[in-house]
């Protein structure tokens, strides 16, 4: 959602910040969960010299009248002796048990098109439709003129005005009241231009109905009446059951809606952009990759938090200034400008992430910043022990001859490393910011039962195993990832060895970049995000005796992205695959999926395909067959079920 006003630069974010042109419309249009009109206060702008004292509401001023708002506490002190006072203040109203009547609970509001729409529909919506190649100035006008047509279909219609709790709370638990929901008949008045605001008359429908059953009919109308019966159009849900007219206003509102809250950026209009309808689709399809878990969940958490910390900054910012009333103190001065840099930064820090589209190997790359070390002076090899305490019993079956140096921690064990050594860890679990930065020949392998082993991501990274050594291995393990952004295993050049390790993912699985090589033995790779192994062009992989089940956790409509599940092939140049012995089921996509960019790449029967798909390594297969030899693709004893798409596919982009 857009925030109200715009920082023009840091001698005006000093004195204010000027609401331009789209200040008062965008706190009305803006219905984000981050931050709403109501959330705002009022749409007035922030500029000192139009900030008014209360208006007074029938003989009480705004503050005597939300005296009398609900004050709504947590269940455990609902009741309670003093609740809802403050030494000094009279005490707040509680929800009344009697004398008022419950309200009825809200009809359902219209389900809208767009969730079900295509990328490529939504694309043609905005750019074609609705923006129709305007100028990222001219949006604004583009969204009026929009909605202004819809709304000429149906003057008058039922509604869920869905507003900010703190219009009627003066205290309550946030996930309990997400929003204050009232039926309203909605009367359209056609604005007058394109600037101006998005407001809709309305009053209370009969019967009287809400999601909150015991809040006060009367307090519903005061609140109305001190908003003269005129709310923010956006914040207005129309009911099912009305004309199909009602169904176009609807779709109309969350086209808008979703403009604001996801497309629209306050830089937009600051910057030339000599086609604005590419930008907007450039976002529709980070959107899109974003909810079908192209980008692992991670990085689009990472990012959404980013743009509503920018946003809520924004606002800050603008509420300070309001707050200001006289010429700012030399210390009003410098948090201005403090709050100012603070956004700018985070609008760079967005504008470098949308740039290069959040993509996993994109705005991390390179990761690998240190230099391999090769072998030590003296020419020997050490074995690093890493335990809290070291005893004789760990280190009985080592030679005589053996080096040892024993470390409490994983990190400064990897630090000590150099080509040649071996890494040897007892249970327990541990944490490594090294083990993203593997760059030398070693072995870290553990001691005892691999699931007593732990080794878990730190959230805040954004990797958690990469290597680009010659050839590294790891050992007896289990990789446990919470929050990082990479796939839990990243092969960025070199030969990574995975033997009897254990793989639980948050992001995406095991990922083997152009020109690496990946032997996986005897291991279990689980909950990724996308496939449980992903193979990208030119690369080299060997399978044998694997576990790989419920890997591409979510759902997506989009049929390309659908398809991932236990392996997943990137072609052209193809990269060579070895399976032997495994066992690859319970996954959402497909068991194995080859991704071919074009139709041309090679020509396969539909049918030969769909029956080695249905038969899993099925060498019979004349179709199927030709596939796996024009991919050097060697699939010998596998086991392949209960997949949800299929065992086998081929898919083209």
């Amino acid at each position: 959602m857009a925030s109200g006003a715009r920082a023009t630069g840091p001698e005006d974010s000093i004195r204010t910040i000027s609401p331009g042109r789209r200040s008062e419309q965008v706190a009305t249009l803006s219905t984000g969960d981050t931050l709403t009109a109501a959330t705002l206060k009022s749409t007035v702008s922030p500029v000192r010299s139009v900030v008014a004292s209360p208006r007074p509401v029938k003989g009480k001023t705004r503050r005597e009248a939300a005296r009398r708002r609900l004050h709504l506490l947590p269940r455990s002190q609902a009741g309670g002796p003093g609740a809802g006072s403050e030494e000094g203040e009279e005490p707040l109203l509680s929800v009344p048990e009697e004398d008022e009547e419950e309200a009825q609970p809200l009809p359902p509001i219209c389900v809208s098109p767009m969730r079900g729409m295509w990328r490529d529909e939504k694309v043609v919506l905005y750019c074609d439709e609705v923006l129709q190649g305007c100028k990222a100035e001219d949006a604004d006008e583009a969204m009026s003129k929009y909605l202004s047509e819809k709304l000429k279909l149906k003057d008058k219609w039922l509604g869920v005005w869905k507003t900010n709790p703190e219009l009627f709370f003066v205290k309550y638990e946030e996930d309990s009241i997400p929003f204050v929901g009232i039926l309203v008949e909605v009367i359209c008045k056609p604005h007058q231009s394109s600037s101006s605001c998005f407001k809709v008359a309305v009053s209370v429908a009969e019967p009287f109905t809400s999601n909150i059953a015991n809040i006060p009919r009367d307090l519903v109308d005061e609140i109305l009446e001190e908003l003269e019966h005129s709310v923010p159009l956006l914040e207005v849900y129309p009911v099912e059951g009305q004309s199909s007219d009602i169904h176009d206003i609807a779709l109309a509102l969350e086209v808008v809606r979703f403009f604001y809250d996801f497309l629209w950026r306050d830089w937009d209009d600051e910057e030339s952009c000599e086609n604005y309808a590419a930008l907007i689709e450039e976002r529709i399809n980070l959107w899109c990759d974003i909810q079908d878990g192209t980008i692992p969940g991670p990085i689009a958490q990472r990012f959404k938090k980013t743009l509503e910390k920018y946003k809520n900054k924004r606002v800050e910012l603008i509420e300070y200034q309001s707050n200001i009333k006289e010429d700012p103190s030399a210390a009003e001065a410098v948090e201005c400008w403090k709050k100012y840099y603070e956004i700018v930064m985070l609008c760079g820090l967005l504008k470098m992430w949308e740039d290069l589209r959040l993509r996993v190997h994109g705005p991390f790359f390179p990761r690998i910043l240190r230099r391999k070390k090769g072998k030590r002076d003296f020419g020997k090899s050490i074995t690093h022990i890493v335990a809290k305490v070291m005893t004789t019993e760990m280190v009985k079956d080592l030679s005589s001859d053996t080096l040892l140096q024993q470390h409490d921690d994983l990190d400064l064990a990897l630090d000590s490393c150099y080509s040649g050594d071996t890494v040897v860890i007892f249970p327990g679990e541990y944490q490594a910011a090294n083990l993203a930065l593997l760059a030398d020949d070693i072995i870290i392998k553990g001691v005892g039962k691999r699931e007593e082993i732990m080794i878990t991501s730190e959230p805040s990274h954004d990797s958690f195993v990469v290597s680009k050594a010659d050839n590294v291995k790891l050992m007896h393990l289990s990789l446990i990832q919470h929050g990082t952004v990479d796939g839990i295993v990243v092969v960025e050049s070199g030969h990574m060895t995975l033997e009897n390790c254990i793989l639980k993912c948050e992001g995406t699985g095991v990922c083997v970049l152009t020109g690496a090589a990946l032997t996986l033995t005897d291991s279990e790779i689980t909950g990724a995000q996308g496939a449980g192994v992903e193979l990208y062009p030119g690369s080299t992989a060997i399978l044998e005796r694997n576990e790989i089940h419920h890997c591409n956790n979510l759902r997506t409509s989009d049929s390309s992205k659908s398809t991932l599940g236990g392996v997943n092939m990137k072609v052209l140049p193809a990269p060579k695959l070895k399976m032997t012995n495994n066992h690859i089921y319970n996954n959402n996509g497909y068991g194995v999926s080859i991704l071919q960019p074009t139709e041309q790449f090679f020509i396969v029967a539909e049918e030969a395909l769909n029956k080695g798909a249905a038969s899993g390594d099925k060498k019979d297969d004349n179709g199927l067959s030709k596939v796996m030899q024009n991919l050097n693709l060697e699939m010998n004893n596998n086991k392949i079920e209960a997949n949800v798409k299929g065992d086998i596919r081929i898919v083209t982009s």
